[in-house]
């Protein structure tokens, strides 16, 4: 955990929370999702395996990039011109995966409890509502939010994060100014500068798929962990620095 600068002005009125590789590893949700996919593509007529294992590799390039699906079935072999009668089948059942259980990181659970004891903590994701509503039941820490936003209800895609206005909406229901939230997530160029952009501070934690990101913007804080990242919210949130510490 690198060393957080001294808090200077008020404390936070409101903590907001990534949900993907900050909560819980994404990579889990993704594995189950390419395993429907290819049990979809088996049903299709197609060489499941294959698409399944071109799915992963092109998941693991990047999980948020669009048309992965439609990569995955050219890498395997499948001609272009029968992309379009297969796709949309193949994303629907990537959208209908629904685990049944995902493990949040360890100490997840009790470092938001912790947090939720101070101030409100609100979830802000990007991606299908439908998947990210999946995601966050299997998790089991619904009860510790009190308000979910998912960007794309917003907009589609061009209302994801940087975009400033999910975290102003999000931070409204929270009965919060925007400026005064602080924001623990992974992705520096998606949770810290979505911070940035409305005047408030983040704490980037360093683990998942961006792990190894630039710094860039950088954050008020970097810690390995959520659990760090949360004790070090807290120290501001109650002026202890034996919390900040835990």
């Amino acid at each position: 955990m690198t060393g957080a600068p001294a808090w200077d002005g008020p404390p936070p009125l409101a903590v907001v929370v990534d949900l993907d590789d900050t909560l819980y590893p994404q990579a889990a949700y993704l594995a189950g999702a390419a395993e429907a996919v290819g049990r979809a593509s088996a049903a299709a007529g197609l060489d499941g395996a294959r698409v399944h294992a071109a799915l992963v590799r092109e998941l693991a390039a990047g999980s948020d990039r669009g048309g992965t699906i439609d990569r995955a079935l050219l890498a395997a072999g499948v001609p272009d011109a029968d992309l379009p009668g297969l796709v949309l089948p193949l994303v629907a059942a990537f959208t209908a995966h629904e685990p049944v259980a995902l493990a949040p990181y360890p100490g997840a659970a009790a470092a938001l409890a912790a947090l939720a004891r101070e101030v409100p903590v609100g979830c802000l994701t990007d991606g299908n509502p439908a998947i990210q509503a999946a995601k966050l039941a299997a998790t089991g820490l619904l009860p510790l939010l009190a308000e979910v936003l998912v960007t794309d209800t917003l907009g589609g895609r061009a209302a994801r994060k940087p975009a400033p206005e999910g975290l102003r909406v999000l931070a409204g229901r929270l009965g919060v100014p925007a400026d005064r939230v602080l924001v623990i997530g992974d992705r520096p160029g998606k949770d810290v500068a979505v911070a940035a952009a409305v005047g408030a501070r983040a704490v980037r934690v360093r683990q998942g798929e961006y792990a190894d990101a630039p710094d860039v913007p950088p954050a008020w804080a970097v810690t390995a962990d959520f659990p760090a990242a949360a004790a070090l919210a807290l120290g501001v949130l109650t002026g202890s620095p034996a919390a900040a510490a835990h």
